[in-house]
């Protein structure tokens, strides 16, 4: 499926890291929302319209675990295989564990932005763009 056709939430308190990946993804046909608490998150997520397809998610925000977050979308039927890639500049192995156990990825801040890119295709099963190199083999 076309990147255009996907919606991506992006879930951090980091003013630089919306600002960075919003304009990033956009070029590359997908569409963003950001979010900078739970709280927000959440609205986003019971509200979208379209609905997303996948979110990128920080651990630490200024309300709570963004694990809290994960959690509640693993509980629920409907978002039980939402794909979710938690960004993280640190955290325990604990943690971390726990969010591999409920199926998200993983990717360690700072990150450039071809390696979230070919992240973000491989998680929905979308052709990398063609700013991503391919591998020939």
């Amino acid at each position: 499926m076309s990147p255009a056709r996907r919606h991506l939430l992006v879930v951090d308190d980091e003013p630089h890291i919306g600002l960075l990946l919003r304009p990033h993804l956009e070029r590359l046909g997908y569409m963003v929302s950001l979010a900078r608490t739970l709280g927000e998150a959440r609205h986003a997520l019971q509200g979208s319209a379209p609905p997303f397809d996948a979110m990128l998610l920080d651990l630490h925000l200024p309300d709570g675990s963004g694990l809290d977050l994960l959690r509640e979308l693993r509980a629920a039927a409907a978002t039980r295989a939402f794909p979710v890639i938690v960004l993280t500049a640190e955290g325990e192995d604990r943690i971390l564990r726990e969010a591999e156990d409920l199926g998200a990825g993983l990717l360690t801040k700072p990150f450039s932005p071809t390696k979230l890119t070919a992240r973000i295709g491989a998680m929905l099963g979308d052709a990398p763009p063609p700013s991503v190199p391919q591998d020939p083999r």
